[in-house]
């Protein structure tokens, strides 16, 4: 019994649901309605409901974000690639006789997803080809692709009028929130694609070790490119959500440090930042994390200036929970309950 503890302790994913566990605990605690869910027109509202939409973004984010870091890579450019693809689809709208049509919105939302789709080409093209670090050359679209999201929108804030757009952001299907049917669904492609697939597999072992990988026949190149490019859409997805929740284009702070988010995500869920083994699932707890942290710093009346510092607290606990020494002490105590309980067994037989 206590060695099965022990191997749920040391999941990857035991730290993070007891942190998020904490946090719910702390709003129902704080708010007694916290996890009351109702319905209204056949739509469901609710704080759980609050959380799951205003975190779908990060979270849609955060997958692509996933297999990236699998691959020892970085995007941090997936918050300017998010305002990039908003401006783009509000210019689109705001440029056509009818922003209502749902066809305009089609074309709008087709434009600005195949546009965030070559950005992640581009990334690709300079990591896998010319061999810029991930880091520098994500580096190179964060810092340009706020000012192309500015060029596009000509330095003001795009305000759309389009009922059919706006459901992208606060509509509901199903009487579930939009936001959060397409994150569930482009979350569970990943995982489909990824672990029923021989794709996760090959997108860990280039991770690990790219050379190998390579003298082994996996095409280490277009795998690159594929994760970048898949990473840049969902950010894509991610700006159009946020976008049409504003209904309005913000070159300045539509996804802003997104990218961020994106990353504590993954790194709570337990993925490592080195390459490799990564989990879905832990990305997934993540996302909820940083969103019910948010809402915690709300509901309990903290000033939401200090956000940041309550992030940093938890990311820190976790990533301490979750190190390497922690894992070995726990794997020390572990054996020694072993030896411990043989040596009982040992003894009640003689």
């Amino acid at each position: 019994m206590n060695a099965l503890l022990l191997r749920t302790v040391s999941s990857r994913l035991f730290w993070p649901i007891v942190m998020l566990l904490v946090l719910v605990l702390i709003n129902v605690i704080a708010f007694p309605d916290f996890l009351t869910v109702t319905v209204k027109d056949g739509h469901l509202f609710g704080s759980i409901v609050d959380i799951l939409r205003n975190g779908a973004p990060t979270l849609i984010i955060a997958v692509g974000m996933t297999l990236v870091i699998a691959t020892r890579g970085i995007d941090l450019s997936v918050g300017a690639v998010a305002a990039i693809s908003g401006a783009v689809a509000c210019s689109i709208l705001l440029g056509s006789s009818d922003p209502g049509n749902p066809a305009t919105v089609a074309v709008a939302v087709i434009v600005a997803l195949v546009i965030s789709l070559v950005l992640g080409v581009w990334n690709g093209f300079l990591v896998s080809v010319i061999g810029i670090q991930p880091i520098i050359a994500t580096l190179i679209l964060m810092t340009a692709g706020r000012g192309v999201a500015m060029l596009i929108t000509e330095g003001q804030i795009l305000t759309v009028d389009s009922a059919p757009f706006k459901e992208l952001g606060s509509g509901f299907w199903f009487g579930i929130p939009v936001a959060v049917v397409i994150g569930a669904v482009i979350f569970a492609v990943a995982a489909l694609l990824t672990r029923r697939t021989a794709l996760g597999m090959l997108i860990e072992s280039v991770g690990i070790n790219p050379e190998a990988s390579r003298q082994a026949g996996v095409r280490a190149r277009v795998l690159l490119f594929t994760v970048y490019a898949f990473c840049a859409l969902s950010a894509g997805i991610a700006g159009l959500i946020l976008t049409a929740n504003q209904t309005a284009a913000d070159a300045n702070n539509t996804g802003l440090f997104i990218e961020l988010d994106a990353i504590l995500a993954v790194v709570i869920g337990g993925t490592s930042l080195a390459g490799g083994r990564y989990s879905l699932a832990g990305t997934l707890v993540g996302a909820l994390v940083i969103q019910t942290l948010v809402t915690t710093v709300y509901t309990v009346g903290i000033p939401p200036i200090v956000t940041m510092v309550f992030k940093a607290a938890v990311v820190t606990a976790v990533c301490l929970l979750q190190s390497p020494t922690t894992n070995a002490a726990f794997s020390q105590l572990r054996q020694r309950l072993a030896a411990r309980t043989a040596r009982v067994k040992e003894a009640a037989a003689s």
